[in-house]
């Protein structure tokens, strides 16, 4: 039996295994988690919120999430931006959203030890990741994403590579622990660590939002001095003291999901009083049946989207109690326990050619 992950003084593990439940609520009995009732689901947000299922130790339940990315995966080892329960809402190929079953794969692994459960999925998480790495750019950056008609959309975005900076050190743990190797992951991954770190013109700015202030630290790829000044730097444009983390520095909208996600960058640092202060500000967004309001504006304390509670935002917060709570095998992922460490390139590489996609929008 694992513990279930908990916060004492701010969470208990039957809170946090309520907020997981709100989640069950809502999957479908293909797997597919929406984000509420009725709604799209994302594969990225998705693989969150299965991931959250594992950390309680709801494993048959989990399991049926990534069974339905296994069984939807189009034959170029991408998947679809939205999709409902009927179809696809938005057949826009986004690279960070093909990368995240590594993660989510890893989490699996290192939660419960179930070699046979990985794989089981390393040929998705192998096509996925090949079909994002034929987007990466000579500045090691990744492409963000293919429009509907398969057209590339060049420019890369901050918080995407970042996230698939993590992918990319999971995806190999999971091909080292399977006795596969993957140099040219091992590569690539030096590659986007440099351009994260180092080379801020290679995205294109959005620095209005609070996951292009994180994310870098979050994912590893900036740490040290670095990344405690990138915190400190924009903390008041980002934090709404007492309440937690704005999604825009253009507003008094607080999310909890990148409250929750800020918690774990701050854990990454050993900030551990400002990531408990967040985590306990940010209780005030929890409801009743253990789920979150998506967003509140304040002072109006309106929730936004209007009455919204969304699986990823529940997903996040448990992610955020282990990580905190130091609970089960899988609370150090964002902190890079057990991740391969990246090359420290300065030099890129070719520029590769890009091919055009594969999948073609159509119900599922």
């Amino acid at each position: 039996m694992r513990s279930i992950p908990e916060v004492p003084g701010v969470m208990s593990a039957e809170q946090v295994l309520a907020t997981a439940q709100s989640i069950v609520a809502l999957q479908r009995p293909d797997g597919m988690i929406p984000w509420f009732p009725g709604g799209h689901c994302d594969p990225w947000n998705h693989i969150e919120a299965a991931m959250a299922l594992t950390a309680v130790g709801l494993d048959a339940e989990a399991d049926l999430a990534y069974q339905w990315l296994v069984d939807t995966q189009l034959p170029d080892g991408s998947w679809f931006n939205y999709y409902l329960a009927t179809g696809v809402k938005d057949a826009r190929l986004d690279t960070n959203v093909c990368a995240y079953l590594a993660t989510g794969a890893w989490h699996r692994y290192i939660s419960t030890d179930d070699l046979e459960g990985l794989e089981h999925l390393w040929p998705t998480v192998e096509a996925g990741v090949d079909f994002v790495l034929r987007y990466q750019r000579s500045d090691g950056s990744i492409r963000w994403s293919l429009d509907s008609s398969g057209m590339v959309e060049e420019y890369a975005l901050l918080t995407g590579s970042s996230s698939i900076y993590h992918s990319l050190r999971c995806a190999i743990a999971c091909a080292e622990r399977l006795g596969h190797e993957r140099p040219d992951w091992e590569l690539a991954a030096g590659r986007l660590a440099h351009a994260l770190a180092y080379d801020p013109s290679a995205f294109a700015p959005k620095v209005e939002f609070a996951m292009d202030w994180y994310y870098p630290i979050l994912s590893g790829a900036v740490s040290g001095d670095a990344a405690h000044a990138r915190i400190d730097g924009a903390w008041s444009t980002f934090v709404l003291d007492g309440r937690g983390v704005r999604c825009v520095s253009t507003g008094e909208w607080v999310t909890a999901a990148e409250t929750a996600e800020c918690v774990l960058a701050l854990d990454c640092m050993g900030r551990d009083d400002q990531a408990m202060a967040l985590f306990t500000w940010v209780q005030d967004l929890r409801t009743e049946d253990g789920s979150y309001w998506t967003g509140m504006v304040y002072p109006e304390e309106a929730t936004y989207p209007p009455l919204e509670r969304s699986t990823y935002t529940a997903g996040a917060m448990v992610l955020a109690a282990d990580a905190l709570g130091r609970c089960t095998p899988a609370s150090g992922l964002f902190r890079g326990e057990g991740l391969p460490s990246h090359l420290d390139l300065t030099e890129p590489a070719p520029e590769a050619p890009v091919e055009p996609a594969v999948g073609a929008p159509g119900p599922i």
